[in-house]
């Protein structure tokens, strides 16, 4: 596969206030993890109000194993695969930023520019189910970044993971924001039906201008919903997820995503309260008093009013949720709305008793367990 070619400013340097052009973040900062820190400033000289055009590099990451296993008691999956390290949709909100600190980059626009992929994902995941020590449980895909951003279509590497699990009758479930995922509805398909697989699909907004400038490179609406229909045509139940909630920015948006997407389809919903964790506190800020001056001193107190004062409360008992009136009144209309437009659906398990290995990763005298024809 061709890869981008790089022409990335290293750390932000020479990137001109009002972010660069079709990214979310605004700056480049360097993460907190390092020993410097790099500031961008204008010195004047270059007189430059044109934003920058930064360039995308995708690099091989090579890895060890394919599936992380977690133990947060408010996740609902214990087992996922995140087939990208960034994201290209650059959403501003997105609480995966921070995880680009650990490797030396910016949580900024390295998070948006600066991508990295696991080509020897298939094989890896192959392998580790054919471990006898694997017990199956559903895996979730996409829970950290995006597995259907742009470069999936020269990669295909969400869709070959899906082909080694549908090999092996292995349920899982799968999130995104890309009307990409419809690609590969024959799998997600086939998979639903045999109560193998679920979907969601992320929709912020509904307004077309609001979701450019804090998802800039992602699907737009429009083109989510049908993704939702398509699914739904195939047969793998998808779902919508309004997260996050962003009190005074799209919040009173919440009962008309979730009637548009019971009108495409949808059987369930979810939603999540901003998060602002680390460096996307400041990103978010400084996005904010760029695209929504007017009401960002608004938007940054309602956020607060949810998080007991300050911008972010990691606690894991509210941190999706929130707490104190404002978090309280988002619950209550999300409760009455999907009861109205039909979403109240709860799936069930998905069934992890098809799982099995498929012909050419069984030991060789399993072919006749059962006895000569």
């Amino acid at each position: 596969m061709a890869q981008p070619q790089a022409k990335i400013q290293p750390n932000g340097l020479g990137v001109p206030i009002g972010g660069a052009r079709g990214r979310g973040a605004r700056s480049n900062r360097s993460g907190r993890f390092e020993a410097y820190e790099k500031i961008e400033f204008d010195d004047g000289w270059t007189g430059n109000d044109t934003p920058a055009q930064i360039e995308t590099t995708l690099s091989p990451l090579k890895s060890r194993t394919i599936i992380s296993r977690n133990d947060s008691p408010d996740i609902s999956f214990d087992q996922s695969i995140n087939p990208y390290v960034g994201c290209m949709h650059g959403c501003i909100y997105c609480y995966a930023r921070p995880s680009h600190t650990y490797m030396g980059l910016s949580a900024g626009l390295d998070f948006e520019s600066r991508l990295f992929y696991k080509p020897d994902g298939p094989e890896l995941l192959a392998k580790e189910l054919s471990s006898p020590r694997y017990r199956c449980r559903p895996i979730h895909i996409g829970g950290n970044t995006d597995p259907y951003q742009s470069v999936e279509r020269d990669t295909r590497l969400t869709r070959r993971l899906l082909e080694v699990l549908q090999r092996h009758n292995h349920p899982f479930s799968i999130i995104s924001k890309s009307a990409l995922i419809a690609r590969d509805a024959d799998i997600l398909g086939d998979m639903g039906q045999r109560n193998l697989a679920v979907a969601c699909i992320s929709i912020t907004t509904l307004d077309r201008k609001l979701a450019r400038a804090m998802e800039p490179r992602a699907a737009t609406p429009e083109r989510r919903l049908e993704a939702i229909s398509r699914l739904r045509d195939a047969g793998c139940p998808a779902s919508v997820g309004f997260a996050p909630v962003i009190p005074g920015l799209n919040d009173h948006e919440l009962e008309a995503v979730l009637e548009a997407a019971s009108k495409a389809g949808a059987t369930g919903a979810m939603y999540v309260t901003l998060r602002l964790p680390h460096e996307i506190k400041d990103l978010f800020r400084e996005w904010l008093d760029d695209v929504r001056p007017d009401r960002a001193a608004r938007v940054m107190s309602l956020i607060r009013q949810t998080r007991g004062g300050k911008d972010y409360d990691a606690d894991w008992s509210q941190r999706m949720r929130g707490t104190g009136p404002v978090a309280e009144l988002i619950a209550t209309r999300f409760k009455a709305a999907i009861r109205r437009y039909g979403l109240e659906r709860s799936y069930k398990s998905l069934d992890t008793n098809q799982f099995r290995l498929p012909p050419e990763a069984r030991p060789q005298m399993d072919l006749f367990e059962d006895g000569p024809a």
